[in-house]
């Protein structure tokens, strides 16, 4: 029998036994526990086995999914539900013989994202509710509960972030003391506890009773599965527009002529997708967990994951699963098309840091033995996030692949999504985190060592406090600016958007360059030693204010008070142009863009819901050189967007689409690299920039909310009058050879009236303190410009028709009842979203994005909030109210605001002070 302090002893001989009296080994070569999943029941017995499909595959069908592991059974069981019956699941295998199968299915309800709690709550619905009722089956679903262990304040701290957002979805949870815990868990060590949090009804799936269940359920509606049928090409066709769209499927039994696919292949996503030209960027990796022998007492005991050890315990019958994530994990080098139900030999000196943990958090486990080893492939991402939605590439193909271990949790609210997603062209929730249109750039997703070191890291900090000013150490330095070097002489401390690097705050301490990924140490790699950024960022290791929180306040107020510039080079600069420009602007943009040349216009671009799918200015245009990026040279009409880079490509994406489905003539081109960007704010702004730009800056030449072509330090530019934190300012758009001396030019006429950089951080405090929205925080595609305080960009007093005004229109009609209110709180406390908003004693919504705004003194935060009764929510149910925001389980009184409470009356923008 192998022992699991056996396990650590072979594994790493030479250490120190962190445990008492540990047993002697009963093998010179160490453990030799057998390789087997720990469920009574698998597919890999059932099935014909035969090599033959378990059917014919049929000439067509409206849907077919790929890969019959938990989200591809899933997916097809919720098209089914919304009404696709003419849909095809393809396995080459049998059901779960991929990943799924030995996957250690638990399921904990609380995430540090609102998204993702509802997606839970939806999987723990279908597999221990709805499954059960339409089939009269068990899914396997068994409710202990679950319990996370903090050793640590900050660790307790995260916890209590995920109570109060529990409470705002009906999650019930605890945070317990150590004795509270001990009663609870009896063989709990918990000599070094700071507290747990408690969630009774979290529980685990069975993989394989999960998804015949789940199959059971859509055969029944009319969904066709077929094993034993691999998928060998995927038939792609552009068409009379040049727009590649899937045509069929070919199989090693027949061809399957489908307007849609969905890449639910897992592990093997990325050969698939490369079968149609679709860049998928996963990995796959060695994922493992060990099962005990029995251990008397375990019984009806919660799962418990202990995030400081990096170690899982799973309650199997009698017994536990223990695994983890480590920072070496292995590579699946060369992956195999014939892997199925397939196990790899575990590495102990991979694997042995989890013993460790586990030995310690539950001492019994020292002499208990192991009853068998459990080392699968997993697919992982590069932030950790699933892969889902339309590629990018081709029309009709969708992914649901690169799940990261979390396939069986986050399955069911998932694969209803992705359902939706494909029946009506978008989902029900944001699912932006999740898009493949929107979270990479086009340039990183094939780019392999970027692929590689992202996703390491993101396995290697899985278990890592989720803090909110956290920045990748991997994949870094991929998209700089013109302007990059010359900032991080000055002590720029830079954040990652996208492949960017763009300025976060400027360090009083010099330059932080951001190294090359040293893999923390593994794979024999030497660790970077006197890293100054790797410190620097670990002093945002914290739920209280951060060490630099009075830099950040000097760039607010000196900003405030005199000017600032702001290096904005990474955002997106795009041009429509054609002869059909402005049928496209106005049908694209909710607001009316289509005025004279030199008028800039704030927007909104709408989703069909009336939902928000970006925010962004757009401006006028004439034609210019065909050499130049400031003003292209086209026939028609122009616009030039200007659009926050980390969302960049989503807007991109969403353009694009609409524009192929409405056959508009006209191009949308990309000027991102070619163009710097600097932002000069402030009440000295006009000033200083009158010694650099040859043209008039006064309100009656160039007023707010416009823009002209001039020079600047001998160089073109194009000025545009506009604000992102509520000060007087002009925007510098400039040819990236000529952004250095113009940056120079400003800085050095700024100098005498004490003008300073300033990052984002700066941004992020100075626009919420003035109110303005950012899209993904205040602003989603599930939110809507009646709902978010923003319809003056919508032109509805205009008989012009654009995406989503009928929804709007008709929300209008019926009534808001979910209103975004802005909060202020006397006390000087650190919020960051996710705080829940009491109403009167009632929980009535969550804080989306909060700050601290330095002008005005105190915490800022904006969250929407509903009726609890159901009503509308007015401007008079906002005012009526009296309010408490609850940040880590304590509440803090809050003040609902329904104007900005800096400059309400809006004079600063427009130059009055």
């Amino acid at each position: 029998m192998s022992y699991v302090s056996c396990a650590l002893r072979a594994a790493a001989p030479r250490l120190p036994a962190p445990w008492r009296s540990p047993r002697p080994f009963s093998s010179a070569t160490g453990p030799t526990a057998k390789k087997s999943v720990p469920y009574q029941t698998t597919l890999k017995e059932e099935g014909p086995g035969s090599g033959e499909p378990s059917r014919p595959p049929p000439a067509s069908a409206e849907v077919v999914v790929v890969g019959g592991g938990s989200l591809g059974c899933q997916t097809t069981y919720h098209l089914t539900k919304l009404g696709v019956t003419n849909v095809v699941l393809l396995e080459r295998d049998r059901l779960t013989s991929g990943t799924t199968w030995h996957t250690a299915g638990l399921l904990w309800q609380l995430r540090p994202s609102d998204v993702e709690v509802e997606l839970l709550a939806h999987t723990r619905d279908v597999v221990s509710r709805d499954l059960p009722a339409e089939t009269g089956l068990h899914t396997g679903w068994v409710e202990n509960g679950g319990l996370f262990i903090a050793s640590n304040k900050q660790r307790l701290d995260e916890y209590k972030r995920l109570m109060s957002l529990g409470k705002v979805y009906g999650v019930e949870s605890y945070v317990l003391t150590p004795s509270q815990t001990k009663d609870l868990y009896p063989l709990m060590n918990i000599d070094d506890l700071y507290g747990t949090l408690y969630v009774p009804k979290d529980g685990t799936m069975d993989p394989a009773g999960t998804c015949s269940t789940l199959a059971r359920a859509a055969t029944a509606r009319g969904a066709m599965i077929i094993e034993n049928c691999p998928v060998t090409g995927i038939q792609v066709r552009a068409d009379d527009f040049g727009v590649k769209r899937v045509y069929a499927v070919e199989t090693a039994h027949g061809t399957i002529q489908t307007p849609c696919v969905v890449n639910c292949a897992g592990v093997w996503a990325r050969a698939l997708g490369r079968l149609a030209g679709v860049h998928v960027p996963l990995v796959g990796m060695h994922h493992a967990y060990v099962v005990t022998e029995r251990i008397e007492g375990i019984q009806n005991m919660p799962n418990v994951r202990d995030h400081d050890a990096s170690v899982y315990l799973r309650l199997q019958g009698d017994a536990l699963s223990v695994g983890g994530y480590e920072s070496n994990p292995i590579f699946w080098e060369k992956v195999s098309e014939k892997f199925a139900f397939g196990l790899f030999d575990l590495d102990w000196d991979v694997f042995m840091q989890h013993i460790e943990g586990a030995i310690n958090r539950v001492p019994v486990l020292e002499k208990t033995g192991i009853k068998s080893t459990v080392c699968g492939p997993e697919s992982f991402t590069a932030d950790h996030k699933p892969l889902m939605g339309e590629a990018p590439e081709v029309r009709g193909f969708f992914l649901g692949c690169g799940f990261n271990s979390a396939g069986m949790m986050l399955g069911g609210g998932c694969g209803r999504e992705l359902a939706h997603w494909i029946i009506h062209g978008r989902p029900e929730k944001d699912m932006y985190g999740y898009d493949i249109r929107q979270r990479f750039h086009h340039s990183l997703t094939d780019n392999n060592r970027w692929i590689r070191e992202r996703s390491h890291e993101s396995y290697a900090k899985n278990y890592s406090v989720v803090f909110p000013h956290d920045e990748p150490l991997a994949g870094r330095n991929m998209r700089k600016d013109p302007l990059h070097e010359e900032l991080l002489q000055q002590g720029c401390v830079f954040q990652e958007r996208h492949g960017w690097e763009r300025p976060g705050w400027f360090s009083p301490g010099g330059a932080a360059p951001v190294l090359d990924y040293d893999y923390y140490g593994a794979y024999g790699r030497e660790r970077h030693k006197d890293y100054t950024y790797n410190r620097l960022l670990g002093d945002e290791y914290t739920f209280d204010f951060p060490p630099h929180h009075d830099v950040i306040k000097n760039e607010c107020l000196t900003c405030r008070n005199a000017l600032a510039l702001f290096d904005m080079s990474y955002f997106g600069k795009f041009y429509l142009v054609g002869p059909e420009a402005t049928k496209a602007a106005n049908w694209l943009f909710s607001a009316d863009v289509s005025k004279a040349p030199g008028s800039t216009v704030y927007t909104c671009m709408l989703n069909k819901q009336g939902g928000v799918e970006s925010d962004l200015t757009v401006s006028r245009i004439s034609p210019g050189d065909p050499a130049s990026p400031l003003a292209p040279a086209f026939e028609g009409d122009g616009y030039y967007l200007a659009i926050g880079g980390a969302v960049a490509q989503h807007n991109w994406s969403h353009i694009t689409s609409v524009l192929q489905d409405t056959k508009l003539q006209c191009k949308l081109l990309d000027c991102s690299e070619e163009l710097g960007m600097m932002s000069i704010q402030g009440p000295l702004s006009r000033v200083v920039l009158q010694e650099v730009l040859d043209t008039d800056l006064s309100n009656e030449a160039f007023p707010f909310s416009t823009h002209k072509i001039t020079t600047a330090a001998g160089c073109t530019v194009r000025a545009m009058r506009l604000s992102f934190v509520g000060e007087m300012g002009w925007e510098l758009h400039v040819p990236r050879a000529d952004c250095v001396k113009v940056y120079r030019a400003v800085m050095q006429a700024g100098a005498r009236h004490g003008i300073t950089n300033a990052g984002y951080r700066a941004i992020d405090s100075l626009s919420i303190e003035k109110g303005y929205r950012h899209w993904h925080a205040d602003l989603r595609t599930d939110d809507t410009p009646l709902e978010a305080g923003l319809a003056f960009t919508c032109k509805l007093k205009s008989s012009i028709p654009f995406l989503g005004r009928d929804a709007v229109e008709a929300q209008k009609a019926k009534g808001i009842f979910r209103r975004l209110v802005c909060f202020t709180t006397d006390e000087k406390v650190p919020m960051f979203g996710l705080e829940a908003v009491w109403r009167d004693g009632k929980v009535v919504g969550h804080i989306r994005r909060a700050d601290f705004g330095f002008a005005i003194d105190k915490t800022i935060a904006y969250g929407y909030i509903r009726d609890p009764e159901g009503g509308p929510v007015s401007l008079d149910f906002v005012k009526s109210g009296s309010y408490e925001l609850e940040r880590m389980g304590v509440t803090y009184p809050a003040r609902a605001h329904t104007k900005s409470p800096f400059d309400p009356d809006n004079k600063r923008v427009k130059g009055f002070y």
